[in-house]
């Protein structure tokens, strides 16, 4: 920690694969979902779904149970397309590069009048809106620009913004049965997302952390770019 009180974090190291980085929040496959049973479980709030061999304090935050899954960042393959549920919760907690895994709280933020950017798929076009919910954690310039071009599902179509505010919204993962324990179906769009204090977060397994994004303007990267490079005026 700083003289100042700032806390001063470690660089995270930087994994490539094929030419390109390893997004921070991408799991690799020796990171495997330990055996893990499903059971019914009653406590504070009520009744919900639990771990046979749980611990509050490493499978719960906020009271709700998160999947499990091994943590050896850079250690065999990765899965480019998929999301470790811890670092997307650092990530999302801290405002960390989804790519590179530094803060985003920097100099670009300062420029950008105290915003962080936030890049996401948009294959019909449609731009990040005003109290949007998202599981997209935050990204720096220098990754947008890479991953906007690289990315198979962003090369699909995507969209950019910045956001003043990502606020606490609850989380997306599996909704399981009151009756029989069973995994939910999937709704098209993916995972279950379900908000804070419903009813219903005590039957989903969190994979994801969701935020809403508040003070919302719509960019394109040139134009953060050549703010970065000390041209023309505010966005």
């Amino acid at each position: 920690m700083s003289g100042d009180g700032a806390v001063i974090t470690r660089p995270k190291k930087q994994f490539q694969w094929q030419g390109l980085h390893v997004p921070f929040i991408a799991p690799w496959s020796t990171e495997q979902h330990p055996p893990a049973t499903i059971v019914l479980r009653t406590g504070v709030g009520g009744t919900g779904i639990g771990y046979a061999d749980e611990l509050s304090h490493v499978d719960r935050r906020r009271g709700v149970l998160w999947a499990r899954q091994a943590v050896a960042r850079g250690s065999g393959t990765p899965f480019l397309a998929g999301v470790h549920p811890l670092r997307q919760r650092q990530a999302m907690s801290h405002m960390l590069c989804q790519v590179c895994g530094e803060s985003t709280h920097g100099s670009a933020l300062r420029r950008w009048g105290e915003r962080h950017l936030f890049v996401a798929r948009a294959p019909k076009g449609r731009p990040l809106g005003e109290g949007e919910v998202t599981t997209t954690p935050p990204i720096c310039l220098p990754c947008a620009r890479e991953s906007v071009g690289a990315c198979p599902n962003l090369r699909k179509g995507w969209t950019a913004a910045l956001a003043e505010r990502a606020l606490p919204w609850g989380v997306a993962g599996l909704g399981y049965d009151e009756k029989t324990l069973k995994p939910l179906p999937l709704p098209e769009t993916g995972l279950h997302t379900v908000p804070i204090d419903h009813p219903r977060e005590r039957w989903t397994l969190a994979m994801r952390d969701a935020v809403t994004l508040h003070g919302v303007t719509s960019i394109d990267l040139a134009d953060l770019t050549r703010l970065g490079a000390g041209e023309g005026g505010a966005l």
